[in-house]
C-alpha cells in the first residue's frame, strides 16, 4: 500500500510538473498574448509622436496585438522614461525615445539610468538637422557665417528649444568646431522660437528639417547647411556641414526603441524583427520622408553601441556650452 501511494504522488508531482512546463509562456511561441503599451517620450501630435505611430500601426498587424500608444510629455522625454523603467520586463511595455532623452539625462539628475534600466531594442528613425539664417544676415554659406561671426564675437544670437536642449548643445558644437561665439536665447519649444528668427530678432538656428525646410522654400529664413554625413534628398541644394569645412560635424534628431531591463532577449528580438519590416514598408518610408525623416532600423547591439556614442557627444557639447553634467 505504501509502494503504491508513494508511486501514485510522484505520478502526480510529475504530472502537475509537466503541466506547468507546457502552460509556461515561452517568448518565441506565446508572445504577444495582451496589447502592448508604446510609451512615446513627448506630446501628441509632435514629430516624435508622428514617428511612433507610423511604426505603431504595421508592428499591431505583425505581432497580431494591439500596440498602445501612451504619450508621456514633459522633462524632454524624462517622465516617460521614469515610468517606462518602472515597468515589468516582459515586453508589454516599450518606450519609444528621440536623442533629447539622452541629452537631458547628461546635465539632470534623473530616478532612473537610460543605460542600466533599459535595454536597447533598435533605432527606428533619424531627422536630419540643418542650420539656417534669417534673411537679413548677409550670409549665404558656413564660411561666410563663420566669418561674420569671428567679426563681430557673441554679437549674433541664436535661437534654441531651451536650455540645456539638443538644438542648444548643436550650436554650440558647431561654435566650438568653428571658434566662433554665439549668444543663446532659449525658447519654449520650435512653435515659439520660429517667429522671432523670422523677424530677425535672432539670427540663426540649429533645427530639424521638419521644422525649417518650409520656411526655407517660403523666402522666410535661408538654409545655410545640412548636419548630415551626405546631403539629404530632400533638399540636395544644400551641402553638408562637412562639406562645408566643419570635419566631422553630424547630428541627427533620431528615434529609437528600449524595454525595461531585464526583458526577455527572444522578446527583444521578436520586436526588433517585426521593426525591420515597419520601416521597410513603402507607405511608411514615403509618410516620414515627407516630414524629412529617414526609416532605420538597427540591431539592439548595434543601437546600444550608439546610444554610448551619442552619450559621449553630447557629455562634450555640454561641457563646450558650460553647462554642469550630471554625475
Amino acid at each position: 500500500m505504501s509502494l503504491n501511494k508513494n508511486l501514485a504522488v510522484a505520478f502526480a508531482v510529475a504530472l502537475v510538473a509537466a503541466h506547468t512546463v507546457m502552460a509556461q509562456p515561452t517568448a518565441r511561441t506565446a508572445y504577444p498574448t495582451k496589447p502592448i503599451r508604446l510609451i512615446v517620450s513627448s506630446g501628441a501630435g509632435g514629430g516624435l509622436d508622428f514617428v511612433a505611430r507610423q511604426v505603431a500601426t504595421p508592428l499591431s498587424e505583425s505581432l497580431g496585438q494591439t500596440v498602445v500608444v501612451d504619450n508621456r510629455a514633459g522633462a524632454s522625454g524624462s517622465i516617460a522614461a521614469e515610468v517606462a523603467s518602472q515597468a515589468a520586463p516582459d515586453g508589454y511595455t516599450l518606450m519609444f525615445l528621440s536623442a533629447s532623452l539622452v541629452v537631458y539625462g547628461i546635465v539632470n539628475k534623473t530616478r532612473y539610468d537610460l543605460f542600466k534600466d533599459f535595454d536597447p531594442v533598435s533605432q527606428v528613425a533619424a531627422a536630419p538637422y540643418m542650420l539656417a539664417v534669417t534673411p537679413g544676415l548677409p550670409v549665404k554659406s558656413v564660411k561666410e557665417l563663420v566669418a561674420h561671426a569671428k567679426s563681430a564675437p557673441a554679437k549674433l544670437n541664436y535661437a534654441s528649444t531651451g536650455q540645456a536642449s539638443f538644438a542648444h548643445l548643436a550650436t554650440e558644437l558647431f561654435a566650438a568646431s568653428t571658434g566662433t561665439q554665439f549668444t543663446h536665447i532659449p525658447y519654449k519649444g520650435v512653435g515659439a522660437a520660429l517667429p522671432d528668427m523670422i523677424s530677425g530678432r535672432t539670427q540663426l538656428a540649429f533645427l530639424s528639417m521638419g521644422s525649417l525646410y518650409s520656411h526655407v522654400r517660403a523666402g522666410r529664413l535661408k538654409g545655410i547647411a545640412v548636419a548630415t554625413p551626405a546631403r539629404v534628398k530632400m533638399a540636395p541644394e544644400l551641402p553638408t556641414l562637412i562639406e562645408s569645412g566643419v570635419p566631422g560635424y553630424v547630428v541627427t534628431q533620431w528615434h529609437g526603441m528600449l524595454a525595461p531591463r531585464g526583458t526577455p532577449r527572444p522578446v527583444i528580438d521578436r520586436v526588433q524583427r517585426d521593426i525591420v519590416k515597419a520601416v521597410q514598408r513603402p507607405e511608411v518610408v514615403s509618410r516620414l520622408a515627407m516630414d524629412g525623416t529617414e526609416a532605420i532600423a538597427s540591431t539592439p547591439g548595434e543601437f546600444g553601441t550608439f546610444l554610448r556614442s551619442e552619450r559621449e557627444q553630447w557629455s562634450r557639447a555640454a561641457k563646450m556650452a558650460n553647462l554642469t553634467l550630471n554625475r
